[in-house]
């Protein structure tokens, strides 16, 4: 079942996928705030730092699952498949739009 995305995840996922960071970034509002692994990265260039170490450690691939709005939050679920133990594993991507980019995102083992 294919899943319809807004076009900026859309646009995440892509660029995840394709292990393309430059075009991940140019996914998020310049002040965006990612949550991941237990870390916080303010800004594009944190954001970017963290795009490339996260690619070149796991070269993971996303598979979207489930797609939904939780009060100001759109939650998408995905199979993350990669280089690392356990894989593959469904992850949450709680994603807070602002004017048509990512402005924050945390990302959470699926129903945490």
């Amino acid at each position: 079942m294919m899943i319809k995305l807004p076009s900026i995840i859309e646009a995440f996922v892509q660029g995840k996928n394709n292990h393309d960071s430059e075009a991940v970034v140019a996914c998020f509002t310049n002040d965006a705030v990612v949550h991941d692994e237990g870390q916080e990265f303010r800004g594009t260039a944190a954001i970017q730092k963290w795009l490339d170490a996260s690619i070149a450690k796991y070269k993971f691939t996303l598979t979207a699952k489930k797609l939904v709005d939780i009060d100001e939050e759109t939650v998408l679920t995905a199979e993350v498949s990669g280089d690392f133990e356990g894989s593959p594993v469904p992850l949450d991507f709680h994603f807070t739009i602002r004017k048509g980019k990512i402005d924050r995102l945390s990302i959470l083992l699926a129903g945490k």
